[in-house]
């Protein structure tokens, strides 16, 4: 079932977007070099507490991880493109990081994802990252009432092939608001004008992310880690959007993004 919110219920959730907006900031201006990310992942634990907020991922136990999560950031470094489990490992120079957090306050969901480098970047990295980016608005931009769910997705996809990267369709954005996961799913490619009408109302995580020289995936013996199959570098860029009669309406907008 989709539920389509209020604007009184949009403006709720974008409380916690704007929230989510601002850790990730602050989350990325701490990673550095020398950085575990343990550390990553307990500033932000102290942080959601100390805003009276709740971690979606917490008790999150899909049937492909081995669940509960029991935290609160999804930590993907290098080849780890998605639910990247925090662990014991300390950010190098050049590293590629991607962090992935939804919260809910007072009931309401956002979530949103952010790539950076630490310190040094390679240019292909930065153009990967570039790729999601440019992706993501893109995919934004086509979410209009009036349009259909496959204007997103062949947003999406038509930008990654237009930076030469492929694209995998296990993995996708998805509805949400009251909980993470709603109806419906939101494929990063497809076809224009296919698919369920977009409706003022509808909100929606839109989340492309891209592996440099593969569309396949693999995961870590932790159940939850998904890597490219061929161990390239990756990256993932998402926002928690609202479908308004308006134009999209982007709820988890960070400074400057």
């Amino acid at each position: 079932m989709i539920e389509l919110k209020s604007a009184e219920e949009i403006g709720r959730m974008a409380v916690t977007g704007q929230f989510v907006g601002e850790l990730l900031t602050e989350l990325s201006e701490v990673a550095a070099a020398g950085v575990n990310l343990m550390d990553l992942e307990h500033h932000a634990r102290r942080r959601v507490e100390e805003r009276g907020a709740d971690s979606c991922y917490w008790d999150y136990a899909p049937s492909f991880g081995r669940g509960p999560f029991r935290n609160v950031l999804c930590l993907s470094v290098n080849d780890a493109v998605l639910h990247g489990l925090p662990h014991d490992y300390v950010l190098r120079d050049g590293d590629l990081v991607s962090i992935d957090m939804a919260l809910a306050i007072d009931g309401w969901a956002a979530d949103s994802a952010y790539s950076f480098v630490v310190g040094t970047p390679d240019p292909e990295d930065l153009e990967l990252i570039e790729a999601t980016e440019v992706a993501l608005e893109a995919g934004i931009g086509a979410a209009r009432a009036g349009g259909r769910i496959g204007d997103i997705s062949a947003a999406i996809g038509g930008v990654a092939r237009s930076y030469g990267y492929g694209v995998n369709g296990e993995f996708g954005g998805h509805g949400i608001g009251r909980t993470m996961h709603e109806a419906p799913h939101v494929a990063n490619d497809g076809r224009a004008g296919r698919g369920m009408k977009l409706e003022a109302g509808l909100t929606l995580a839109i989340e492309p992310w891209l592996c440099r020289t593969t569309d396949k995936i693999r995961y870590d013996a932790d159940g939850w880690t998904i890597r490219s199959a061929d161990g390239s570098r990756t990256a993932h860029s998402e926002h928690t959007i609202a479908v308004t009669a308006e134009g999209p309406r982007v709820l988890t907008r960070r400074a400057g993004n």
